[in-house]
């Protein structure tokens, strides 16, 4: 039997790479000369930074940053192992869990440490980038980003704008004379699965400021300040589009990387399975498994199982699944490549109980075990 495993993270519990290993363990309990391999699995989201980086033998990488903030934090990203490519996600520098709800404000929250983290990989001679940017406390634009890189977001009086969304209402000029030479040569694959535009009523400031703590008020400002601040940028790079799909990702650095860097807005699970060359495993495995923490109606939508599952059935491959839970909407997975999903709890227990990673290896390894009872070592 050859199986392949490429699972997503039990968020909060297991790794993709750790979960992974816990199915190899469970199949190999029933079938000891199974050739089982384990690759990583991620969707753009949490968990990709480490699930490509050590899933295919990179290195990580720490450097302190500007946190959303203003204050300092430590970011981890990735080095693959060919030296030139970078994993990232903006939320290492920029997340909205970095700031306690009470101090959440969008006026104030700053990309810059996202810039910091790409000027040290370009340091450190890479120049192809992949970038998670879910997460994020921001609402700037993206200037905060362009800023650390070298851009001139000056007001009128040719004075740097501040950090926030209240730099956009500051903006006079965009100059570019001063930006590291080095970005010219880099290409960024930007992990984004929104299609909200930069402005207008399913722009950034309307949908996702809310969360951010942005008033009814402040959201009004700042999608106006957004206007101006894309009308700018068209003075600048004429191919600006702030109606773009994506370019209201993440605050909008969506649409400062597709103006102001070499980048493409991409489906994370698309970046994630070229990258890792999941097909080429998939193609001569007899069975396929895959998985994530919570199977539900929402993974049909574009989530990583799903993925997998495509691949498999384009080689007519068996798909089994395996999760921390499962719910009823998830019958929906059955019409999307999953022939059958497993959830591993084999008990009531507290969600603390369930999530402790010893807990969730061993019910992971246990449940496989048992399916692979039913499933004959030869196809």
């Amino acid at each position: 039997m050859k199986a392949v495993i490429a699972i997503d993270s039990l968020k909060g519990s297991l790794t993709s790479l750790e979960a992974g290993e816990a199915i190899r363990e469970g199949i190999l309990r029933v079938h000891p000369n199974a050739q089982v391999q384990v690759r990583p699995l991620a969707d753009g989201g949490e968990g990709t930074v480490e699930a490509l980086t050590l899933g295919m033998g990179g290195t990580l990488r720490h450097v302190d940053v500007t946190g959303p903030m203003g204050e300092k934090e430590t970011a981890a990203y990735g080095i693959l192992n060919d030296g030139v490519t970078a994993v990232m996600e903006m939320s290492a520098a920029a997340a909205i869990t970095m700031v306690p709800d009470k101090e959440k404000n969008p006026l104030l929250a700053t990309t810059y440490g996202v810039g910091e983290m790409i000027l040290d990989a370009i340091r450190k001679g890479c120049r192809t980038f992949i970038v998670g940017i879910g997460g994020s406390a921001t609402n700037d634009g993206g200037i905060g980003m362009l800023q650390s890189l070298g851009y001139g977001l000056l007001d009128a009086e040719g004075r740097p704008v501040p950090f926030g969304a209240q730099g956009l209402k500051k903006l006079a000029k965009i100059k570019k004379d001063k930006v590291i030479p080095e970005l010219a040569k880099c290409t960024f694959r930007i992990a984004c699965d929104v299609t909200n535009p930069l402005c207008g009523d399913k722009g950034c400031s309307a949908i996702y400021g809310p969360q951010k703590g942005a008033t009814p008020g402040m959201i009004l400002q700042m999608d106006r300040w957004l206007a101006d601040y894309a009308a700018l940028a068209r003075t600048v790079f004429e191919d600006a589009d702030p109606d773009y799909p994506g370019s209201g990702a993440a605050g909008g650095i969506g649409f400062a990387f597709r103006t102001f860097t070499n980048a493409s807005l991409t489906s994370g699970i698309d970046i994630v399975l070229e990258e890792t060359k999941l097909e080429s495993y998939i193609k001569d495995a007899d069975i396929v498994i895959t998985g994530e923490g919570r199977l539900d109606g929402q993974t049909v939508m574009g989530k990583a199982p799903i993925g997998v599952a495509k691949i498999a059935k384009k080689y007519g491959k068996r798909v089994l699944a395996f999760a921390g839970c499962v719910t009823e909407d998830a019958v929906a997975c059955n019409e999307h490549g999953i022939d059958a999903f497993f959830p591993i709890l084999r008990s009531v227990v507290t969600l603390e109980e369930a999530m402790d990673p010893s807990n969730a290896r061993r019910n992971m390894a246990a449940t496989v075990e048992q399916v692979f009872r039913l499933i004959p070592d030869q196809f």
